[in-house]
């Protein structure tokens, strides 16, 4: 390892990042490789719509792999997929078995089945949901009793947990109602993992990431292009990842159930639902009497963001 690693804000932590094999993941892993992690990278090597696999092999993973290695980190493949029990498990397994620990889990691995919910099959919406969100809950549900288990040992982790939203998850986004279901309940469960786990010594945070990825570049491909003058290239996905390592190394400490926007230079903390304008008559009201409520309420209330792609 390179003693710029060494001395990282991560060295000795362990790190474990679901789909790494492109875009994002690998951007995290080799981030977090080069402040001194050593990284467990997942990726299945399907396509960005599922498709493909899995067949175990984990090809892109053993590619960022070598990419670590040979610059001077340590990093090991895993091939199984997260989004079932036996994935997930041997997914945290591998992270022990290999390094004796586990700090931080990243959960990024997903991808796309992009309709209008008129035509949205139900096969399309139950892949999303399951590689979002299930793919989500498996290792976070599996990485925290291990966690519960240290800390009930007397060995309280400073364990940290980065979740993968979206700004569809925030505001929703035409075409892509499986993937916006998706991604929004990835934010509850981040708010519930963090108030869970809190005592056993674990942080839970969410990102909103915007950044050139398969999954992006082609449903936003003029947004999503690299400049060809050499100018600070805004959706690199290597932009989202020095946040992302701040959340995953133990400079984070006391910070938990946030969620985050992250896109080229900028970081947003995101403040979710609050109340807002309030009306109590202390009795039951008529229909009418709702709806002139709520008419006065809106006029006090701040706009809803516009969802993403909406004319």
């Amino acid at each position: 390892m390179s003693s710029a690693a060494a001395s990282g804000i991560c060295a000795g932590r362990v790190v474990v990042v679901t789909g790494a094999g492109r875009g994002l993941g690998r951007a995290h892993a080799r981030a977090f490789a080069a402040e001194g992690a050593s990284v467990v990278v997942n990726d299945l090597g399907v396509a960005p719509d599922g498709s493909g696999g899995p067949d175990g092999s984990g090809g892109p993973a053993h590619a960022v792999v070598e990419e670590i290695r040979a610059a001077g980190g340590d990093a090991v493949a895993h091939g199984g997929d997260i989004a079932t029990p036996e994935g997930a498990a041997s997914l945290v397994r591998t992270a022990l078995d290999t390094y004796g620990r586990l700090d931080t889990l990243v959960n990024n691995a997903g991808f796309l089945r992009d309709r209008m919910l008129v035509n949205l099959d139900e096969d399309d919406w139950d892949a999303v949901m399951r590689v979002h969100l299930k793919g989500h809950f498996l290792p976070l549900k599996h990485a925290a009793a291990h966690w519960r288990a240290e800390a009930k040992a007397g060995r309280v982790p400073h364990a940290c947990v980065v979740n993968t939203s979206s700004g569809a998850g925030l505001l929703g986004s035409v075409g892509q109602g499986n993937y916006s279901a998706a991604k929004a309940g990835v934010l509850g469960l981040t708010m519930v993992a963090s108030a869970e786990l809190a005592a056993y010594g674990v942080r839970v945070n969410a990102i909103a990431p915007a950044a050139r990825t398969r999954m992006t570049e082609r449903t936003f491909a003029d947004t999503m292009a690299a400049p060809e003058d050499g100018a600070f290239d805004a959706m690199a996905p290597e932009n989202v990842s020095p946040l992302v390592v701040w959340l995953g190394s133990a400079a984070s400490a006391g910070v938990t159930g946030r969620v985050f926007e992250a896109e080229a230079g900028r970081i947003t903390v995101m403040e979710g639902w609050r109340p807002g304008p309030t009306a109590d008559k202390g009795a039951r009201r008529t229909p009418a009497e709702a709806g002139e409520t709520v008419r006065e309420l809106l006029a006090d209330a701040q706009p809803p963001g516009r969802v993403h792609g909406a004319r």
